[in-house]
């Protein structure tokens, strides 16, 4: 179970909570290139949530947030330019792509001691120098969280990035279209746009094969739940309701079983509300949880009730299930537990 500080600072932001070279959308180079300082491409300017940012070269000494994520250490990773990261906070402990999460961690960490919200609070962040600072929501720049804000990493001559949907903290309206934005603005800042093309075409292309063998099929109503998770009061307090998940579940063939209990992106449930539905399939979502098909099975026992349960169906994600450059493989997993049927050869 998540530290008590953690799951505020999880909550404040939304939880960010997830070989190309052969074609395939989800996996992370093995030799990252090294990239050059200023030539051909630079200066580059992007607009991140009410701000503009310039880049007269490749960053070099890049930061990368926690904010119960691993999208921006992902997409560093696959887009090659993981060689810049001189600190991460981020890591689920595991990933759908093999050798990830290894990757992820073998980064430097920057030695730092973090607050409260177990990310790098403001004087860390400074000692640190960086060039650019990776945030999944602006929640990892406010002042009042302990944290350096944008004007102060100005300041010093680093920029700043905020992941989509994260410039008010509200991640519920997350789509995996947000997936290719974050590869695409990154992209863009390291002079990687061929790469992160590829990727997303490679992704695209998955996702719509998988979506075709689907198609027409009854949608089973899936609960999409984190392992051994506690956010709020009740019992079921970890459970997703709205955001990327539901685009994966639609492109997979199925449907979000508490999508309408609230708007947020998480729901806050009894042991009863949970009871009285209708699941049909489990997705359990694994952070930081080494076993989460045994919380599934536990699941599957407290609720005897479910089709779920009868029937024996759920699946364990990790990374692929949030924001981040493996969305296909998500999708393609769920897809094949929902309706195994129609990926008989």
């Amino acid at each position: 179970m998540l530290n008590r500080r953690l799951v505020a600072a999880v909550m404040a932001g939304g939880l960010s909570l997830t070989a190309v070279a052969c074609g395939s959308s989800s996996s992370d180079d093995d030799k990252p290139k090294a990239g050059g300082t200023g030539g051909k491409g630079y200066p580059v300017t992007l607009e991140n949530c009410g701000r503009s940012t310039t880049y007269t070269k490749a960053p070099s000494r890049v930061v990368v947030m926690n904010g119960a994520s691993v999208a921006e250490v992902s997409t560093l990773l696959a887009l090659g330019v993981g060689d810049r990261i001189v600190a991460n906070q981020q890591s689920y402990g595991q990933s759908e792509v093999e050798g990830r999460a290894e990757k992820i961690a073998k980064l430097p960490t920057g030695d730092i001691k973090p607050n409260d919200a177990f990310d790098v609070p403001r004087e860390s962040m400074l000692g640190l120098r960086p060039d650019l600072v990776v945030s999944t929501t602006a929640y990892g720049f406010k002042s009042e969280n302990g944290f350096a804000t944008r004007d102060d990493l100005s300041s010093v001559g680093a920029n700043t990035y905020i992941s989509p949907q994260g410039c008010d903290e509200d991640t519920s309206g997350m789509r995996i279209d947000d997936s290719y934005t974050l590869l695409r603005d990154l992209g863009k800042i390291f002079q990687k746009q061929d790469r992160a093309e590829e990727l997303i075409a490679a992704s695209k292309k998955k996702i719509d094969a998988v979506a075709a063998k689907v198609k027409g099929e009854k949608q089973p109503r899936v609960m999409v739940v984190f392992s051994n998770m506690q956010m709020g009061t009740n019992d079921f307090s970890a459970v997703a309701a709205n955001g990327i998940w539901n685009d994966i579940l639609a492109k997979s063939g199925g449907t979000n079983a508490f999508s309408s209990v609230t708007e947020n992106t998480f729901a806050d449930l009894s042991k009863e509300k949970v009871a009285a539905e209708s699941v049909d399939a489990l997705v359990v979502i694994g952070y930081q949880d080494k076993n989460p098909a045994a919380y599934a099975r536990k699941l599957l026992k407290e609720f005897p009730q479910w089709p779920a349960a009868k029937n024996n169906r759920y699946v364990t994600l990790s990374d692929s299930a949030y924001l981040g450059p493996s969305n296909d493989l998500a999708v393609d997993r769920i897809a094949r537990m929902l309706h195994p049927d129609a990926f008989k050869e």
